[in-house]
């Protein structure tokens, strides 16, 4: 699995993947450390869903 904002690979342990807070998708997001400590916008590969 890759961070769905900057395609660099989950590797570590403080990565993470959720499923899409969409109701209905289910679509599986990935988010690395720095992405998230940096609250980079991601966007849902499925339905467009974006967030932080």
């Amino acid at each position: 699995m890759v961070c769905a904002s900057s395609g660099t690979p989950l590797v570590s342990s403080e990565s993470t993947s959720f499923p899409c807070p969409m109701p209905g998708c289910s679509t599986p997001i990935g988010r690395s450390r720095g992405c998230r400590l940096q609250a980079v916008k991601y966007v849902c590969p499925k339905c467009g869903f974006e967030g932080p």
